[in-house]
């Protein structure tokens, strides 16, 4: 498997490599004017490609190692139901005004409310991080 994956991954690479080589030989110009779209696209989809297989390869082995480790399981639930009080508790405290915005269109107040609450939730877990990342410098310097 790890033969296969790797004869794939210099495939993807030479590729990729000759896509550069088509946009760079096509010139700064025709890649602007859009006369070098076959090359550009061409080189997207193999990018859009990768990405879609590692976000794949990475969502599954994640899933695999915590569905198998009960330990590892538990300790993920707690961290996203965590997460999951900690935005309600953002969402509630956060007030919904209808606003008006500048193309004309107005921001309803579930809208705002989102925005705020989404503002709050960072603001929170700033705090947390940095008393979290304060708390452990403490405790290294009483050791």
């Amino acid at each position: 498997m790890k033969k296969v994956l790797t004869i794939i991954l210099a495939l993807v690479g030479l590729l990729s490599i000759v896509f550069l080589a088509m946009i760079i030989s096509a010139g700064d110009e025709a890649v602007k004017v859009g006369e070098a779209g076959g090359s550009v696209d061409s080189f997207m989809y193999v990018a859009y490609t990768v990405l879609f297989l590692t976000l794949a390869f990475v969502v599954f082995f994640t899933l695999k190692a915590i569905l198998t480790n009960i330990d590892m399981l538990k300790s993920t639930l707690k961290s996203v139901g965590a997460f999951v009080v900690l935005a309600l508790i953002c969402y509630f405290s956060a007030e919904g005004v209808e606003t008006p915005l500048k193309d004309g269109d107005s921001l309803s107040a579930s809208g705002s409310q989102l925005v705020g609450a989404g503002l709050y939730l960072f603001y929170a877990l700033i705090l947390i991080a940095g008393a979290l990342m304060l708390f452990s410098g403490i405790k290294k310097m009483i050791k």
